[in-house]
């Protein structure tokens, strides 16, 4: 087996992780003066990608996003804090949660608005998947995300198979009900 020029060495989480802030503006937001679900959604997916990009060492694409979930409003004039961490990988796979905060900059307060997973795959030269680093859990917060996202990882597998399996049956009982 020939050598990977892949530096496949264990990254700790804190080597990858990345905080974007990034006020909020009237483009941003919608007549109600509330920032859109795309605007925040591109927020976490830039942040996250930046955050596998570092903990593989090259180019990783978005796969999926588990969940994006808003938890309160940001409204025009907030700051959005966008901060995404490496939870766990796979061979090819590093699955990046992301934490949104909003802060009104006049009176400080700041608000958990968002939470979200993110799937992203480490990409070759040529555009195929390639190996990624171990990522090491240092604190007991890091150890429960990366438990947590080892069982999303299984729902995400079990849920693809369910829909494969469901699939290859509706054809095989399409193919039956032909006429001869």
């Amino acid at each position: 087996m020939t050598p990977t020029k892949w530096d496949l060495t264990p990254k700790p989480v804190s080597a990858s992780q990345v905080t974007l802030v990034q006020l909020m503006e009237i483009t941003d937001a919608n007549v109600a003066g509330i920032a859109h679900g795309g605007s925040i959604m591109k927020l976490v997916d830039t942040a996250a990608g930046l955050a596998a990009i570092k903990h593989c060492g090259g180019l990783a694409v978005t796969v999926s996003m588990d969940s994006m979930s808003f938890l309160a409003p940001v409204r025009i004039g907030d700051t959005v804090t966008v901060r995404a961490s490496v939870n766990d990988v796979g061979e090819t796979s590093m699955e990046v949660g992301v934490r949104v905060e909003a802060e009104n900059v006049i009176t400080g307060e700041r608000t958990h608005t968002g939470s979200a997973y993110l799937v992203f795959v480490a990409l070759d030269e040529t555009g195929k998947p390639r190996p990624v680093p171990p990522v090491i859990a240092e604190t007991p917060t890091q150890q429960r995300r990366q438990r947590e996202a080892k069982i999303r990882r299984e729902t995400r597998l079990a849920h693809k198979q369910a829909i494969r399996e469901h699939r290859e049956r509706v054809a095989r009982e399409e193919q039956g009900s032909e006429p001869a």
